[in-house]
C-alpha cells in the first residue's frame, strides 16, 4: 500500500508543521507578488501607456523567467538545501516588487517583474522539498495540496486587499507597502527554518559540476512518471493561471460588461473554489492513489466544457450563473496541477526530488506563458474579440491531453515495478 510508513520516514508532528509553515509563508508572499498584476492590469496599461500585447509581456516575461528557472532551482535545492534557496528567493522577489512600485517606465517595470519571477521560481519547489524532508511519505499528496492552498490564499490577498489598496492609496504606496511582507518572511526563514529534522540528514551525494547536472536532468527525464507529471501540470494549471494572472479582469469587465467590483468578486470565487477543492483532492489522493489521473482528466474536461459554453453563449454576455460555474470550475485547475507532482515524486529517489519537481513545475508555466502571449496577440489582431482570443485555451488542452494519454500506461507500469521491487527489498532486509 502507498500509505504504509516507509523505513526512515521523518516523523512529522508539531515541529514539522512549524518549520514547514515558515517555508509556506515565503511561498504565500511570493504568490501575492506574482498575482498582483492580475488586479492591476488595467491600471498598468494606463500607467505605462501600453496595449494588450505589451501588457501581456509583463506576465509572459515573469513566467518565462519562472519556467526557465525551474530545473536550475531544482538542482540548487538538491545541492544547497531549502533554507538557502528560499532565502535567495525572498531577497529577489522582494526587490522585484519594490522595483515595480517605483517604476515609471515600461522598461524598468519589465525588469522588476523579471526579477520577481526569478525569486518566485525558487519558492514552490523548495516548499515541496521541505515537505518531503519533514513529513512521512504517505502525507505527501495532502501536504502538497495544502501548500498549493496557502498559495491560493496569497492570490486571495491580491484580489481582496491589494486591489483595494491600489485604488485607495495609489500605485507606489500599495506595491511598496506589500514589499514589507517579503522582508518579514526573509527574517523568519533566516532565523527559524531548518532543512530537515535531527537524525534525518540526507546521505551525502557527490556533485561533479556539469556532469552531475546532466545526469540529474537525464535520469529524471527518463522516468515516464516525471514526464507524465509535467504534462498533467501543463494541461491543468494554465486556464486558471491565465485568468487570475492577467486576463480574467479585462475579460469580465470589457467582454462581459461587469463592474470591476463584481469582476473582483468572481476572481475571488476562483481562489475560494481552489482552496476548497484542493483540500478535497488532497484527501482523495491520500486515500486512493489511483484517483490521480481520473481527477486530472475530469478537471481538464470540465474546464474545456464550461469555457466553450461561456465563449459560445448566444447574446452579448454570458449569464451570471454561467460565469459563476466557470469561476468555480477554474478553481479546480490549481489542485489538479498539483497531481502532477504525485506522479513525479514516486518516480525519483530523494536526491533527484528537486530536479524532478522542477521539470514538472515547468509544464503549467510554459502553458500559461504561451497562452498569455497568444491571447494578447489575438486581442490586438481581432479588435478585442475575446471569443477568438480565449480559444487558444483549447489548443493547449488538446496537446496536453494527447501527451497524458500517451504516457499514462508507461508511467503506471514503472510505478508497479518499483512497488514490487520495494516490497521484495523490505522482505529481505534482516531484522535489527
Amino acid at each position: 500500500m502507498t500509505n504504509a510508513t516507509l523505513p526512515g520516514d521523518p516523523p512529522g508532528g508539531r515541529r514539522a508543521v512549524a518549520v514547514w509553515s515558515i517555508g509556506v509563508a515565503v511561498y504565500f508572499v511570493a504568490v501575492i507578488f506574482r498575482t498582483s498584476l492580475g488586479v492591476a492590469g488595467l491600471d498598468a496599461a494606463d500607467r505605462f501607456h501600453v496595449n494588450a500585447s505589451a501588457l501581456s509581456t509583463f506576465s509572459i516575461l515573469q513566467l518565462m523567467v519562472y519556467a526557465g528557472m525551474q530545473i536550475p532551482v531544482g538542482l540548487l535545492v538538491d545541492r544547497l538545501g531549502t533554507k538557502r534557496v528560499l532565502s535567495i528567493g525572498a531577497v529577489l522577489f522582494t526587490a522585484g516588487q519594490l522595483g515595480f512600485a517605483f517604476s515609471s517606465s515600461y522598461g524598468t517595470a519589465l525588469a522588476s517583474r523579471a526579477l520577481l519571477g526569478c525569486g518566485d521560481a525558487m519558492t514552490f519547489i523548495s516548499v515541496l522539498r521541505l515537505g518531503t524532508r519533514w513529513f512521512p511519505a504517505r502525507r505527501g499528496p495532502l501536504v502538497a495540496q495544502l501548500a498549493g492552498l496557502v498559495g491560493m490564499a496569497g492570490n486571495l490577498v491580491s484580489t481582496l486587499v491589494l486591489a483595494r489598496l491600489l485604488h485607495g492609496i495609489g500605485w507606489t504606496p500599495a506595491f511598496a507597502g506589500s514589499a514589507l511582507a517579503g522582508v518579514i518572511v526573509l527574517v523568519l526563514t533566516l532565523l527559524f527554518l531548518r532543512d530537515h529534522p535531527e537524525g534525518h540528514e540526507p546521505e551525502p551525494f557527490p556533485h561533479q559540476g556539469a556532469a552531475y547536472v546532466r545526469r540529474q536532468i537525464a535520469a529524471s527525464w527518463r522516468e515516464p512518471g516525471t514526464r507524465l507529471g509535467l504534462w498533467v501540470h501543463f494541461t491543468t494549471q494554465f486556464p486558471a493561471m491565465v485568468f487570475l494572472l492577467l486576463w480574467g479582469l479585462p475579460f469580465l469587465v470589457q467582454a462581459q460588461g461587469l463592474s470591476r467590483a463584481t469582476a473582483g468578486e468572481l476572481l475571488t470565487l476562483v481562489v475560494l473554489s481552489n482552496m476548497v477543492i484542493g483540500l478535497v483532492y488532497g484527501q482523495i489522493v491520500a486515500r486512493h492513489h489511483a484517483a490521480r489521473l481520473p481527477l486530472a482528466l475530469c478537471t481538464v474536461g470540465a474546464t474545456a466544457l464550461v469555457w466553450a459554453a461561456t465563449l459560445t453563449y448566444p447574446g452579448d454576455h454570458a449569464p451570471m450563473w454561467l460565469l459563476l460555474v466557470l469561476c468555480t470550475v477554474l478553481g479546480a485547475c490549481g489542485p489538479a496541477s498539483m497531481l502532477g507532482f504525485d506522479f513525479a515524486r514516486p518516480a525519483n529517489p530523494p536526491e533527484r526530488q528537486g530536479t524532478a519537481s522542477g521539470i514538472t513545475n515547468m509544464g503549467g508555466f510554459v502553458a500559461s506563458m504561451t497562452t498569455l502571449f497568444a491571447i494578447g496577440v489575438l486581442l490586438d489582431a481581432t479588435g478585442d474579440d475575446y471569443t477568438v482570443a480565449f480559444s487558444a485555451v483549447f489548443v493547449l488542452q488538446a496537446l496536453g491531453m494527447t501527451q497524458i494519454l500517451r504516457l499514462r500506461g508507461r508511467a503506471a507500469r514503472r510505478e508497479r515495478e518499483r512497488l514490487v521491487a520495494s516490497r521484495i527489498e523490505t522482505v529481505h532486509v534482516p531484522a535489527a
